[in-house]
C-alpha cells in the first residue's frame, strides 16, 4: 500500500467563524495518521478575517478570482501539491478529523470516493427540509437513472479523488453544479468510484449559506439534462419518429374512421411534421453524443457510435431521390388533369409523404456532414 501525499482543499468565502476549527481538524488528521499533506484554503474573495486566520493556523491560501463554488475548488485543486485530494466545505459541517474511510479507499486505488450523508447521518437542522427530502433525493435519483451511477448522494461536499483522475475529468463548471459534473464524468469515464458513510453536522456560521435552493438546484438539473442526451433527445425522438411514421403510413393509405370522428389529411400533415421533428431529435442526439464522447470525455471506451460519412450520405441521397421521384409522378398526375383543382383528401395523401422524404433526405445529408466534421477534428 502506497503512502498518501494528501491535499485537503476547502473553498472559502467569508468563513471566519468556522475556518480555524476546520483547519485544525484537518491538520490533526494528517498528524495523527502520519500522512504527508497540506491544508489549502481556496479563497474566493473573502472580505472578513478568513485569509489571516488561515495563514495564522498554518494553512496555505490560494486566491481564486473567478467567482463560484466550482471555480474556487478548481483553483485550489489545481494548485495542490498532493497526489490525492480531499475536498470539503469550510463551515464545520464535515468532520475533517475523521477522513480515514476516504483515505483508505484512495489507498486501495479508487479514483473517486464519495461521502454519503444519508447513510452516515444528518444532524437535526443540518440540511434544509427541501434539500433533504426533495432536492438531493430527486437529483441523485435522476443521476442514477440517466448515467447508471450507483452513487446515492450526488451532492455530498466531502469527497476524495486522485489528482490524476481529476485531470482526466477536465471539469469546467464554476458553480455548485461542479459537484454533479465530477460524479457524472467519473461515471461516464468508467472510473473506480466508492461511496462511504459520512456525517453532516449543523454548520457553525451565524449567516445564511451561500447555496441558493432554486437557482443552484436548477443548475444541477440543467447539467444532468445536458449530459443525458438519450433522455431528452433520443428517447422522445425515437418515440415521435416511429409512432408518427406508423400513423402517417396508415393515413397515406386511407382516412382512419372512428365512431365519432375521422382522421384525414390534416392529421397526416401533423404526423409527418412530428415524425420529421422526431428524426431531427435523433440526429441531434447522434451529434451531441458523438461530440461529448470525443471532445469532452475523450474516452474511446465509452463511445459505441461508429459513424461513416458515406453511409449517411447514401442514405440521405436515397431518401431525397425517393421524395423527388414521388413528387415528379405527383406533378405528372396533376398535369394530366390540365393542372386543374384536385381533391385535397386524395392528392395531399401523396404530396405530404413526398415532401417528408425530401426533408428527411436533406436532414440526413446535413447531419452526416456535421458528424463527419466532429470525427475529423479529433483525428
Amino acid at each position: 500500500m502506497k503512502k498518501l501525499n494528501l491535499s485537503i482543499v476547502m473553498p472559502c468565502l467569508n468563513e471566519e467563524e468556522t475556518l480555524k476549527t476546520c483547519i485544525l481538524k484537518a491538520q490533526n488528521y494528517l498528524v495523527k495518521n502520519n500522512i504527508l499533506g497540506e491544508v489549502i484554503i481556496a479563497d474566493n474573495g473573502s472580505t472578513d478575517n478568513s485569509i489571516e486566520i488561515a495563514l495564522n493556523n498554518g494553512a496555505r491560501v490560494v486566491p481564486v478570482t473567478t467567482k463560484g463554488y466550482g471555480a474556487a475548488l478548481r483553483g485550489g485543486i489545481e494548485a495542490a501539491n498532493g497526489s490525492y485530494i480531499v475536498m470539503g466545505d469550510a463551515d464545520d459541517s464535515y468532520d475533517f478529523s475523521n477522513l480515514l474511510s476516504f483515505t483508505n479507499k484512495l489507498e486501495e486505488g479508487y479514483d473517486l470516493v464519495m461521502g454519503n450523508r444519508f447513510k452516515g447521518g444528518i444532524e437535526k437542522g443540518a440540511m434544509p427540509f427541501l434539500h433533504k427530502y426533495l432536492g438531493n433525493p430527486v437529483l441523485s435519483f435522476l443521476g442514477g437513472l440517466f448515467f447508471k451511477s450507483a452513487i446515492s448522494d450526488f451532492h455530498c461536499g466531502l469527497r476524495g479523488f486522485s489528482k490524476s483522475a481529476y485531470h482526466k475529468m477536465e471539469l469546467k463548471s464554476t458553480g455548485m453544479e461542479f459537484a454533479s459534473e465530477m460524479v457524472v464524468k467519473a461515471t461516464l469515464m468508467q472510473m473506480n468510484i466508492a461511496e462511504v458513510p459520512t456525517t453532516l453536522s449543523k454548520d457553525g456560521r451565524n449567516r445564511p449559506p451561500h447555496l441558493n435552493t432554486w437557482t443552484d438546484g436548477w443548475r444541477h438539473l440543467r447539467f444532468l439534462i445536458m449530459y443525458a442526451p438519450k433522455w431528452f433527445l433520443l428517447f422522445p425522438g425515437t418515440f415521435l419518429l416511429i409512432s408518427c411514421l406508423v400513423l402517417g403510413t396508415l393515413l397515406t393509405i386511407s382516412p382512419l374512421e372512428f365512431v365519432n370522428f375521422q382522421l384525414d389529411i390534416h392529421t397526416l400533415l401533423y404526423a409527418m411534421v412530428a415524425a420529421l421533428l422526431g428524426s431531427q431529435l435523433v440526429f441531434l442526439y447522434a451529434i451531441v453524443n458523438n461530440y461529448t464522447q470525443k471532445h469532452i470525455l475523450s474516452n474511446k471506451k465509452t463511445s459505441k457510435f461508429d459513424f461513416n460519412l458515406e453511409t449517411g450520405l447514401i442514405s440521405g441521397a436515397v431518401l431525397l431521390l425517393a421524395g423527388i421521384v414521388w413528387s415528379y409522378f405527383n406533378t405528372i398526375e396533376w398535369s394530366s388533369t390540365g393542372f386543374s383543382n384536385l381533391n385535397p383528401s386524395l392528392f395531399m395523401r401523396k404530396v405530404i409523404p413526398a415532401a417528408f422524404l425530401i426533408s428527411l433526405g436533406v436532414q440526413t445529408i446535413v447531419s452526416s456532414f456535421i458528424l463527419a466534421l466532429i470525427d475529423e477534428q479529433k483525428k
